[in-house]
């Protein structure tokens, strides 16, 4: 996707600049190379972001699973008359 829209931003920068002056094609080249790595930039930012939003979801979700779990083998133990760790066994 980040070569789809550098090809994009260069694609319509080349259109525009058929009709400029030398130092102005320069001044817009470099404006669209800036731009460009910007996005990139901004699209790698984007990507670490949300590897580590999805290793916290996943530890919050192992937790959430552990805490059911033990609360689970506690309500057991307390219904059978049993201790957690025969609980835990069956």
């Amino acid at each position: 996707m980040r070569k789809i829209v550098l090809a994009s931003a260069i694609a319509v920068s080349a259109l525009g600049l058929a009709a400029c002056s030398e130092t102005t094609e320069e001044n817009a080249e470099d404006t669209v190379e800036g731009a460009a790595a910007d996005t990139e930039a901004n699209l790698d930012a984007m990507g670490d972001e949300m590897e580590e939003g999805a290793a916290e979801t996943g530890e919050a979700l192992e937790d959430a699973t552990a805490e059911a779990e033990e609360t689970a083998t506690e309500v057991e133990a307390d219904v059978e008359g049993e201790t957690e760790t025969e609980a835990a066994a069956d």
